[in-house]
């Protein structure tokens, strides 16, 4: 496994300006050809390191509803289930959970029903709160600059570096800093599926 280099960070950042912008015009900004740009950008796809290319509608043209952005006041102990539920909840477009354990999110929902609409995803949660901000304008800017990239190894946790190796297991990619972490993660697969 070979380490993620500038022309690789630098690859990633356009991609993330404009997923659709040409390999070609990569290639110009990083000094390689097109081709070249599709065989990094094939390998980051292998390396589970980009998981696929989005479309960003602009939901001005559409009829779309309401913008809104929702603070809840929820308690820590009720996070994973209140994640999951709105995780894929309809009109939920971005969900946040907090270092204190708040969960925050931004969807749209009918202009008329917005209460309604928070109160059916909130059902069944024990007493949260939430306050209600209309969004006039939003601006997503990915960016990689300042960002340290590390790949992690799927046993241990460790820095994947040019000494890790990388195994697919059942169309997964798995990426591991040593070879021994590599064969305890096999064999721990192995005998899970075995017992499946």
């Amino acid at each position: 496994m070979r380490d993620l280099d500038e022309t690789d960070m630098k690859i990633l950042s356009l991609l993330a300006e404009d997923a659709r912008r040409p390999f070609s015009s990569i290639g110009e900004e990083v000094d390689l050809s097109g081709p070249a740009v599709s065989d990094r950008v094939k390998r980051l796809e292998e390396s589970d390191i980009i998981n696929g290319f989005t479309v960003d509608v602009n939901r001005a043209q559409l009829r779309a509803g309401v913008p809104v952005f929702v603070r809840l006041e929820n308690d820590t102990s009720v996070i994973e289930p209140l994640r999951s539920r709105l995780h894929d909840a309809d009109g939920i477009e971005h969900l946040f959970v907090t270092a204190e354990g708040k969960i925050w999110f931004y969807g749209r929902a009918e202009g008329q029903n917005v209460r309604r609409w928070i109160d059916g995803l909130l059902e069944e949660t024990p007493s949260t709160d939430y306050s209600v901000t209309l969004v006039d304008d939003l601006e997503w800017t990915p960016s990689l600059d300042g960002t340290e990239f590390a790949i992690t190894c799927a046993e241990c946790g460790n820095t994947v570096d040019s000494e890790g190796e990388s195994a697919r297991i059942d169309d997964d990619v798995y990426h591991f800093c040593c070879s021994s972490c590599r064969g305890r993660f096999e064999d721990q697969y192995q005998r899970l599926e075995e017992g499946a």
